[in-house]
């Protein structure tokens, strides 16, 4: 699992995987991979192999370009909202850096606290 990288999130199992792709079993999951949700379904030898993260897992998530980590469940962080304008410009400002070091946080670059 070094440098992972999956294709997609999705509950159910591609129609034609190829050995060495991966994805990460989204809820619903369904198929050969009932059961199997939150885990990395890695297909090998034309078998499905399940990988249960752990604290500190990262991927790369080849569909949105985006990496995911793992922190007592997925983390992906989510673009803030942009300014849209109102009267007073300070508390536009203040709730946008509150967004920022919300994603920042979720991302995992800065601490909670």
């Amino acid at each position: 699992m070094l440098h992972g990288a999956i294709e997609a999130e999705q509950g159910a199992p591609p129609a034609a995987p190829a050995d060495g792709q991966s994805w990460l079993v989204g809820t619903g999951a369904s198929g050969a991979w009932l059961g199997q949700t939150g885990k990395i379904a890695a297909r090998q030898s034309g078998n499905w192999l399940f990988v249960t993260p752990r604290d500190g897992v990262k991927v790369l998530n080849r569909t949105s370009g985006q990496e995911m980590r793992y922190f007592a469940g997925w983390k992906v962080a989510a673009r803030p909202a942009l300014p849209n304008g109102g009267t007073v410009v300070d508390i536009e400002a203040r709730n946008t850096i509150a967004s920022i070091l919300a994603v920042l946080t979720t991302a995992g670059i800065v601490p909670a606290t």
